[in-house]
């Protein structure tokens, strides 16, 4: 008995050295896709905020401020659509240097609104 427990001791050392990778990999991309996900809603929120500036009638620099304020390197864009002021940002997330994913976000807010 004692032979095949020695035996297996290799074995259970070959089985962690190969799964542990597989494991750290899957926790870093876990990690990284929670970030994006936080990423995606704070520029969704920032985006909204400067719809509601613009349709209150600040310009659109102080708009688009209030976007890269919130999300650095974010690119804004606003424009208006009849009565509704409406801002664009997009931004790429980064997980672990090689994966670049798109994120956008856009918002419309009634014009001349309080």
């Amino acid at each position: 008995m004692r032979k095949n427990a020695d035996s297996e001791r290799g074995s259970v050392a070959a089985e962690l050295a190969i799964t542990l990778p597989a494991v750290v990999l899957a926790l870093l991309l876990g990690a990284g896709a929670l970030g994006a996900a936080a990423r995606q809603v704070s520029l969704q929120d920032a985006v909204a905020d400067a719809a509601r500036l613009l349709g209150r009638g600040e310009s659109a620099a102080i708009a688009h401020a209030a976007v890269t304020a919130s999300v650095d390197d974010a690119r804004v864009s606003s424009e208006l659509r009849g009565d509704l002021s409406c801002v664009s940002a997009r931004v790429d997330a980064v997980i672990g240097r090689v994966i670049h994913i798109p994120l956008t976000a856009s918002s419309c807010a009634l014009s001349g609104g309080l």
